[in-house]
């Protein structure tokens, strides 16, 4: 049930808001916000708007939902969920995916469930990103300062409720939320001390970049170029020619680490005609610029041709609309990606976009001074935000910051073997990542609890226990293997493939990616 809050339009919020607000704030909170929802929901379900599926097993909760117009022509909804009872003394602000434009009510439960007051925004894209082509205020929004005005309401809002701040504050997010994390480890390093980045889409003009090429050269050969069935028998073929050889069991049906992986030349020959083979090659190598041949992103990994989100994505209608929409920003609602130039269009566009959108500075000095943290995580089989970007951006950190052991003190890496876009997959995929209602006893397998220690009580994390479960809903444990801080990985030792007990760390060559050039890593 809902009780006792109405909806309350403008006028009423900020009255309310002004309520135990320190008066020099007033103002400028009550020009930029607007309440649209203030309540509180006791009987453990909540539906939420515009969709017909309920959110069940929920603890009481106040609920705060607002618009918030940092500048005029910016609307950022947010939305902050704090427990009634339990609240663990802590700020969870989480991500969203894709282009945004609503409220991630599932991350909002999640961390509801486990004790935070929790925050989240639609980062200024409502309802959908393509759709905002003439507003160059949404483009910052979604790029950065959504998510940081989010956090600043959060917090004030958490203060008024509960008459304290809270004592820690933490972000976690995957791929569109990785993106959220990084930017705010790059341009607001006072907002959090604790951030869970996970397949991080930071370098987002040039991973669209690759979405554009692959989308491109698939539209040479007319639609479903590549079949999901011939994309099997790609995927079938670079596991078996490179399984065991890459530090993984042999009998594994994913890749640990695909960075030496490649398909072989006779199993493409046998798979695709002349045209498919040329256009498989170019799409597999990823985009580059066609005057200097400079290489503008990674390639999606070798093992995951076949994967969701992956190229049978990129060849569809759909990407146009989910993919392409920072080139719909760019060159109006006409974009048409047949015409686009990759040398002096992807200029242009970075010219436009990359200065708001993309977070890619490796100098994360004034994070670790104030004794910030970061664990970014990746998966070796996920096609839509390539781990092998992830890894240049780690060493391009260790590189800024004085080299690995330095960095480490502050940021820690894990390639996640076989999972797909930020959990599932044919490996281990679920080390409590997704929040669930209870940390299990044993702390290794919870990513967030490892995030939380080592910011309150300084204790770094070694070994990650990552699990695969069975499909069947059983919950059932089908394999487990530990992660280890990069470079190191995962190596098969003999006995039993599905035993952590099997595997040691090992270090494997550092870097060793496709990187982008310098030009696009801006």
């Amino acid at each position: 049930m809902k009780n006792g809050w109405m909806r309350i339009g403008t006028l009423w919020g900020l009255l309310l808001l002004a309520v135990g607000v320190p008066g020099g704030l007033v103002a400028q909170q009550a020009a930029n916000v607007e309440y649209t929802v203030r309540e509180d929901v006791t009987g453990g379900t909540f539906a939420p708007p515009g969709s017909r599926d309920t959110v069940r097993q929920l603890p009481p909760f106040r609920r705060v939902a607002a618009v918030l117009h940092p500048v005029p022509a910016s609307s950022i909804g947010v939305e902050v969920w704090m427990p009634l009872e339990g609240w663990n003394g802590r700020y969870l602000g989480t991500g969203t995916g894709g282009g945004a434009g609503s409220i991630n009510y599932w991350a909002l439960a999640a961390g509801l469930r486990r004790g935070f007051a929790v925050a989240n925004t639609d980062m200024g894209t409502a309802p959908a990103a393509y759709l905002h082509h003439d507003n160059p205020e949404v483009w910052t929004d979604f790029g950065h300062r959504a998510t940081h005005e989010m956090t600043v309401f959060a917090k004030r809002t958490i203060a008024e409720h509960y008459g304290q701040a809270p004592a820690y504050s933490y972000f976690q997010g995957c791929s569109t939320g990785g993106q959220q994390a990084l930017s705010e480890a790059q341009r607001y390093p006072d907002d959090y001390d604790g951030i869970l980045a996970g397949a991080p889409a930071n370098n987002r003009t040039h991973l669209h970049a690759m979405f554009l090429w692959c989308h491109a050269l698939a539209g040479e050969a007319g639609q479903d170029a590549f079949t999901p069935e011939c994309l099997r028998q790609i995927a079938e073929a670079t596991l078996l020619a490179n399984r065991g050889r890459d530090g993984g069991a042999p009998s594994d049906r994913f890749l640990t680490d695909p960075r030496t992986a490649s398909v072989p030349a006779g199993a493409l020959d046998t798979l695709l005609d002349p045209q498919q083979r040329i256009l498989w090659e170019k799409m597999a190598d990823g985009p580059v610029n066609p005057r200097t041949g400079e290489r503008i992103y990674c390639p999606f990994p070798p093992g995951a041709e076949d994967k969701p989100s992956g190229p049978a994505y990129f060849q569809s209608p759909a990407a146009y609309r989910e993919l392409l929409y920072p080139f719909i920003w760019a060159f109006g609602p006409d974009f048409d990606c047949r015409d686009f130039d990759f040398d002096a269009d992807m200029a242009y566009v970075d010219s436009l976009l990359a200065p708001v959108l993309n977070a890619n500075n490796p100098d994360l000095a004034p994070l670790a001074r104030r004794g910030g943290k970061i664990i970014m995580y990746t998966g070796t089989c996920d096609a839509i935000v390539p781990f092998q970007d992830a890894v240049h951006y780690y060493e391009r950190v260790a590189q800024a910051m004085g080299g690995l052991e330095q960095t480490q003190s502050f940021f820690r890496y894990y390639i996640v073997p076989g999972m797909t876009h930020c959990g599932g997959g044919p490996g281990v995929n679920d080390f409590g990542q997704g929040l669930p209602p209870v940390p299990p006893p044993d702390t290794e397998r919870d990513v967030l609890t490892l995030l939380m220690r080592w910011v309150e009580q300084g204790e770094a994390p070694g070994r990650i226990l990552a699990t695969r479960y069975a499909d069947d809903g059983s919950g059932r444990v089908e394999m487990q293997r530990p992660l280890y801080p990069y470079p190191l990985f995962p190596a098969y030792q003999g006995g039993d493939p599905a035993d952590p007990a099997s595997y040691r760390p090992a270090e494997r060559p550092r870097d060793n990616v496709p990187a982008p050039a310098d030009a696009y890593l801006r």
